[in-house]
C-alpha cells in the first residue's frame, strides 16, 4: 500500500473502535460506564493480536493486548457468537472489569474479532462496589472464565441468569451487558464492511503492512535511548492486609531499537490484593513505551514487537491463582509506571516527567437489602511538571483515563451528597516547575453504607525530579479523623468521608537549576 492508502486505512480502523465505544457508552445504564467512560473497545486480527484501539483506558487496552492471544485460542467459534470473561489470569486484569468478545466471520472463515470491556460497579464481591479488602479471587466476585454468553446470535439464558444471580442484580447489569453485545454488534458491522470493500486477502495485507509500519516506527523511537541497563525501585505503601513498602524493582536493558524489562527484586505475591497477572504489568510498560513514540504510531500488535518483560513466577506482578487482585490492576499498575519511568528518568534526562499523584484513589461503597446499591469511582490527583511545564492539577493520570462523575449524576442516584469538590491548593511538589495539585472530594451520606478505600500514596509521597520536591501525600478522613490508605468501614447517615488526594512531583531546582 501507499503511504495515503496506509494512513487511512489506520484511521478508519481506528474510527471503527471509536464508534464502538459511543455505542457502548450511549446504551449503558450505569453511571461508571455512562459517565465516567471505564470502559475500551479494540479490533484483533484471527490469531488475536491487537489490530487497533480507542483512545481509552490504557490498564484495559494494553492487557488485553497480551492475553488475547490465548483466549482465542482456546474456544471453537461460530458465526454469531460471543463470549464474556472476567478471569484476571485468563486475559483479565481485576473482576470488575468485564470483556465481550466476538469474531467476525466471511463466509466459513474467522477474519478477526472485535471486543469490549467495561467495569461493573458489582460482579458479587464481598462488599458493596466489589473491590474488598480482599485476600483471595473468590472474596472479589465471580470469577467468569471465557464463557459463551451469546451462541449463534441467540443469547444463552442460562449463563445470563448464573451472572444475574452471583451479582444479585437485574436492571443495571443486564442493560450493561446489553449495552456491551451492541457495542461489539456495531464493531462486527463496520468490520465487515471494510473487509467488503476491500476483499479479505488485502485486508490482511493492509494488516500485516500497518504491523510492520507500527514496528520501524517502535524501534526508531527506542533507538533514540542510550544502550545500556537502568534500573529503578519503588513500592507501595501497603497491602491492606497487613504488609507495607511492598518492593517493585525494574532493570531496562535496551539495544538496538529494542527494550526488555526484567522485574526481578520485585517483592513476592502479597496476601493482600495488591498482586496483579503479567498481562497488567504488561499494560504498564506498553503504556510508558507507547508515550515515548510519536503521536501517529498505531495502535497494533507491531507497536509493541520491539518490548518484552519477564517477571519472576508468583512475584506481586506475576501472581499464582489464587492470588487477590482488586488493588493490583488500579493501584500496582500505576506503581509500575513509576517505576519505568524512575528507570527511564536516566536514560532520557529531560524527556521524562516526575511522579503523578501515583493511584487511582479508589472509593467504593454501597449497600445490601432492601434499598440495595452499589457505587464505585475513580478520582484524580496532580500530574508530576516535567522539563517543558508545571504539572496540570486534578486529573486523571497514566494508566486510567476516565471522567469524574458528575455531581449531579451521583447525588440523583445515590443517596450521597457531595459537600465539598475542590483542588487541593499547594499539594503539588515545588520547584523550578511545580507538580500538579490534587483534589478533594467530601462526601456526606444520607444512609447507612458500607465503604471501601483502596488508596495509594498515602505514605509515600510522589517523587520530585531534578531537584523538584515531591508532591503531599494524600489523606482519607472520616468525620475529621484519619483513616489508613486501605479500608473497609461502616458509616451512618450523617457521616462524612473525605478524600484528599496526592499532588504531584515538581520539577527542578526553585532557582531553576
Amino acid at each position: 500500500m501507499d503511504p495515503i492508502a496506509l494512513s487511512l486505512f489506520a484511521s478508519r480502523i481506528e474510527a471503527l473502535c471509536d464508534e464502538m465505544g459511543a455505542a457502548l457508552r450511549r446504551a449503558a445504564f450505569s453511571p461508571n460506564i455512562r459517565d465516567r467512560l471505564d470502559f475500551s473497545c479494540a479490533v484483533f486480527d484471527t490469531r488475536g493480536e491487537l489490530c487497533a484501539q480507542a483512545a481509552h483506558i490504557p490498564v484495559h487496552l494494553g492487557s488485553m493486548a497480551f492475553a488475547m492471544r490465548g483466549i482465542v485460542g482456546r474456544m471453537d467459534w461460530h458465526p454469531g457468537d460471543m463470549v464474556v470473561v472476567n478471569d484476571p489470569f485468563l486475559g483479565g486484569t481485576h473482576l470488575p472489569d468485564i470483556t465481550v468478545i466476538a469474531p467476525l466471520f466471511v463466509g466459513e472463515r474467522i477474519a478477526g474479532f472485535v471486543a469490549n470491556r467495561a467495569h461493573h460497579a458489582n460482579v458479587g464481591g464481598n462488599t458493596p462496589g466489589s473491590m474488598p479488602i480482599s485476600r483471595s479471587l473468590d472474596e472479589e466476585g465471580m470469577v467468569i472464565p471465557p464463557t459463551k454468553l451469546v451462541r449463534g446470535g441467540e443469547p444463552d439464558d442460562a449463563v445470563f441468569e448464573a451472572i444475574l444471580e452471583a451479582t444479585g442484580e437485574s436492571g443495571e447489569l443486564a442493560g450493561d451487558f446489553a449495552a456491551q453485545l451492541s457495542a461489539n454488534r456495531t464493531g462486527l458491522t463496520r468490520l465487515g464492511e471494510l473487509v467488503q470493500v476491500m476483499g479479505l486477502a488485502a485486508y490482511e495485507q493492509a494488516l500485516a503492512e500497518l504491523n510492520d509500519y507500527a514496528e520501524r516506527l517502535a524501534r526508531a523511537a527506542l533507538a533514540d535511548l542510550p544502550e545500556g541497563s537502568y534500573r529503578f525501585r519503588d513500592v507501595l505503601d501497603d497491602d491492606g492486609s497487613g504488609h507495607q513498602d511492598i518492593a517493585i524493582a525494574a532493570r531496562l536493558d535496551v539495544r538496538a531499537g529494542s527494550v526488555h524489562v526484567d522485574f526481578t527484586g520485585t517483592s513476592p505475591q502479597m496476601p493482600g490484593n495488591v498482586n496483579c497477572p503479567l498481562s497488567v504489568a504488561a499494560a504498564a510498560v506498553y503504556y510508558v513505551f507507547r508515550c515515548l513514540m510519536p503521536a501517529h504510531t498505531p495502535a497494533c500488535a507491531g507497536t509493541f514487537r520491539p518490548i518484552t518483560l519477564s517477571a519472576p513466577e508468583g512475584c506481586l506482578i506475576n501472581a499464582r491463582r489464587p492470588a487477590a487482585v482488586a488493588a493490583g490492576n488500579v493501584e500496582t499498575s500505576t506503581r509500575i509506571v513509576d517505576v519505568i519511568c524512575g528507570a527511564l528518568a536516566e536514560a532520557l534526562p529531560g524527556r521524562i516527567p516526575a511522579a503523578s499523584h501515583g493511584s487511582m484513589n479508589n472509593v467504593a461503597m454501597g449497600a445490601r437489602g432492601k434499598q440495595a446499591w452499589d457505587y464505585y469511582e475513580t478520582i484524580g490527583g496532580g500530574m508530576g511538571a516535567g522539563a517543558q511545564g508545571g504539572g496540570l492539577n486534578a486529573v486523571q493520570t497514566h494508566m486510567t483515563n476516565t471522567l469524574n462523575t458528575p455531581v449531579e449524576v451521583l447525588e440523583s442516584r445515590f443517596p450521597l451528597r457531595v459537600v465539598r469538590y475542590a483542588i487541593r491548593r499547594g499539594s503539588g511538589g515545588k520547584g523550578a516547575r511545580p507538580g500538579g495539585d490534587g483534589l478533594v472530594r467530601e462526601y456526606e451520606f444520607l444512609a447507612p453504607a458500607q465503604v471501601t478505600l483502596l488508596t495509594e500514596r498515602r505514605r509515600h509521597a510522589p517523587w520530585g525530579l531534578m531537584g523538584g520536591q515531591a508532591g503531599a501525600p494524600g489523606e482519607n478522613r472520616l468525620n475529621g479523623q484519619a483513616l489508613p490508605g486501605k479500608t473497609c468501614l461502616t458509616v451512618a447517615a450523617g457521616d462524612r468521608l473525605a478524600i484528599h488526594t496526592p499532588g504531584g512531583g515538581g520539577y527542578g531546582g526553585e532557582n531553576g537549576a
